[in-house]
Parts: C-alpha cells; structure tokens; sequence
C-alpha cells in the first residue's frame, strides 16, 4: 500500500476534488510490507481496504481508516452509505469480505471478538432491554468482562458512569419507564463502565458508538459527545461514532471520514473535510460556512441543493 495512506495531509486532500472524483490514492499499487510495519506498531485502530457485499451488492469498498488512542472519529454519510456496516466490522461484530481490520495490534474478527471486550465496548443502534431491569442493573452489565478479574471498585465505576451520563437519579428506575433519550443515556452509561478503568497491561481502551445522539435532544446530545470527548482527551481512550450531523463533527471529532455508496469520499481534520462543495454533493442540500462565537466552524444547511451528475437519490 501506498505510504500516502498514513500520512492525514494526503489522507484529507481527497476533500478537495471534483465532484465524483474517486481519491487516486485509493487506487496506488499495494505495499504490503510498509503496511504490515505499520499496522504491526500495536497501538490504534486500524482498517485497510475493508470491503463487505451482500450478494452482488458492495455495501463497502476498499475503505481505509486509522485512528490513534485519545482521538475523537466520526463516521457520516447519507442514509445508506455504509457507516453502520463499517462500525460493525471495525468493532469485530462482522467479517469483513476483503481486507483486515487491527486494534491494539490484534487481528479483529467476530471468531475472536470476545478478547476485545476488556479493552473495547460498544453501543449498537439498537439497544432494547428484554426484562424489566433497573437502571443499576444495566449499567451493571458492563462490568461483565471484568467478572474473572473483578476491580476492587466495581461500585464506584458503576456509580461514576451514571454520573457521566446524567443518569445517577435514576439509578433505581425501571429502565422500561424511561423515554427514548433516557435509556440511550442509560446504555452509554453501560459502555463507559464496561472500560472504565485503565487496564494493568497499559493497553488503550477504546468506544466504538452507532449514532449515541439520535434520540437525544440538543443539550444531550452536546453532554454526550462533550463527555466522550474529555475521556478521550484525559484518558486516552478513543472514541469512534456515526453521527448523522456534520455540526457534530465539527465540534467534537479530531478526525473524520466521509462514506457515500460505500466508499470513501474524504476523510481528515473536519473542518477540511466538511465543507460546503462536499456537503452538497454527498448530503444533496445547500450548505455554507460560518463561525460560532468560540470560533468553532459550522455549517448552515438547507434543502434545495442542485442535483449533481451520477446522483441517483432524489
């Protein structure tokens, strides 16, 4: 593989070409070896050429992606662009049909998900409770990984978690009585608990998030991704989510990556990848650029974009 694919300065420049332009460096002749050095480095997470088909169909294609410990990710894309496909293989929960994916320098693979779960935890999209547990005892099923090697604080984790999340009120309550927004509260709570604690061997922890914000409301949804982003930045942990808003992004993530059609459109610094020429054509709206007060830039979007040759979504 093409050393250019390690290096963000290339990684981001394919933000800036023409519309329906595929990067070039998605196509560079393999270097096999340079990339097995630098996947072999045993810290981050990893994803080289994942491609996943259902059938005749390529939900994914030749997709790549790195991110360090400590960073913020976001994954965005228009309905049906693959980004929950991805995070299911990057988490271990589906075999990829072409290339690998690497965490902490172990090979990622649903056979041998199970040894990921100290060090790796993650929120599907889909998290319905099938008893009427209390708020506790959900949160409570985190620390499962940890039963064999149990930490002397396993309490103190549970308690601390629901703290994080704005949940600890409602730590005796039935978790079928909550709203929507609660329990999505509630299930995040389950996941930092999951990795709360740094492990004894030093190895990064990381949370792996499918759409954490979309049944909060606006001041959940900043708590959330505010909370997330100081462990990443105190702890060291990384964070990887699919977001839906591109604002998101720009406020919180340190890196992003673009998906439409199951292939990679751009990916970088956010702020040089989410911009209003690749927001229309991937997104099918208008977007324009300004600055909130803190000087964090966001996008101002409205329907009505143009259609863009090769589109087929109305």
């Amino acid at each position: 593989m093409n050393a250019r694919l390690l290096d963000a300065d290339w990684r981001c420049a394919c933000a800036e070409l023409p519309a329906g332009e595929r990067p070039l460096w998605l196509d560079d002749d393999d270097d096999s070896g340079a990339d097995a050095a630098a996947l072999g480095d045993g810290q981050g997470l990893w994803a080289r050429d994942v491609g996943v088909r259902a059938g005749p169909r390529h939900l994914l294609q030749g997709v790549q992606l790195r991110l360090a410990p400590g960073e913020v990710g976001a994954i965005l894309g228009p309905n049906g662009a693959g980004k929950s496909t991805l995070l299911s293989v990057l988490s271990g929960l589906r075999a990829p049909d072409a290339g690998r994916v690497t965490l902490n320098g172990l090979a990622v693979a649903p056979a041998t998900v199970h040894r990921l779960a100290r060090h790796r935890a993650v929120l599907p999209q889909e998290t319905a409770v099938a008893f009427d547990f209390r708020v506790r005892d959900v949160v409570e099923l985190g620390r499962y990984p940890h039963h064999l090697q149990p930490s002397a604080h396993e309490a103190t984790i549970v308690r601390a978690a629901m703290q994080a999340t704005g949940v600890a009120d409602l730590a005796e309550r039935s978790v079928v009585s909550l709203s929507g927004g609660e329990r999505a509260r509630v299930q995040l709570a389950r996941v930092m608990a999951q990795i709360w604690e740094p492990l004894a061997d030093g190895a990064p922890r990381w949370l792996l998030l499918d759409e954490p914000t979309a049944a909060l409301d606006l001041r959940h949804q900043h708590d959330t991704l505010g909370t997330v982003q100081r462990w990443a930045r105190e702890q060291g942990v990384g964070v990887l989510a699919v977001l839906h808003d591109p604002n998101l992004a720009l406020r919180y993530a340190d890196r992003a990556w673009v998906l439409d059609g199951g292939v990679l459109q751009a990916c970088g610094p956010p702020a040089r990848v989410l911009r209003p020429a690749l927001v229309q054509r991937v997104w099918q709206v208008q977007a324009s650029t300004v600055r909130a007060a803190d000087g964090v830039a966001q996008l101002l979007i409205a329907a009505g974009a143009p259609p863009l040759p090769g589109k087929d979504r109305p």
